[in-house]
């Protein structure tokens, strides 16, 4: 006799508040919320797909929650791929991302040809502390290294 297989439902609740919801999507737009509120501005919520955008500065953050592989991905990208001195770029990328990117990394969009700086991160158990910092730290590191890496590897 087999035993009966049990599925286990990710838990979204908040470590801080102990709010839970009913799913990843809930949990992201109380977060955006929230984030809206102590910024002071209007955020969007997810659209259906599970995308927003979110202003940093000069950069634009992109939000996805891709409850399929169970992550919340931050995206903001920073420039396009320029034709020439790629190998040089991508050393300073790599440099860049091994520390002065926090939590961050650059990376490429490969179907974009476009440099982004990325943060990924697993849903199920997130609390709106890193949500909050997970968001400012792509925004801020995209907001700084965005003009620079423009007139260092110009297009």
């Amino acid at each position: 006799m087999s035993e009966p297989q049990l599925t286990m439902q990710p838990t979204y609740a908040d470590r801080a508040s102990g709010q839970t919801y009913e799913d990843a999507r809930a949990m992201v737009n109380a977060y955006l919320a929230r984030f809206g509120e102590r910024a002071g501005a209007k955020l969007e919520p997810l659209d259906p797909a599970g995308y927003t955008l979110v202003r940093k500065g000069s950069a634009g953050v992109g939000i996805n929650v891709l409850e399929d592989h169970g992550v919340l991905l931050f995206v903001a990208p920073v420039m396009p791929v320029p034709k020439g001195e790629r190998e040089n770029l991508y050393r300073r990328l790599l440099e860049l991302s091994f520390l002065t990117t926090s939590d961050a990394a650059f990376a490429i969009d490969a179907e974009r040809e476009e440099v982004v700086v990325r943060a990924l991160r697993r849903l199920s158990g997130l609390d709106y502390e890193e949500f909050e910092d997970l968001l400012e730290t792509v925004g801020k590191v995209a907001d700084q290294w965005d003009d620079t890496l423009r007139e260092q590897f110009p297009a």
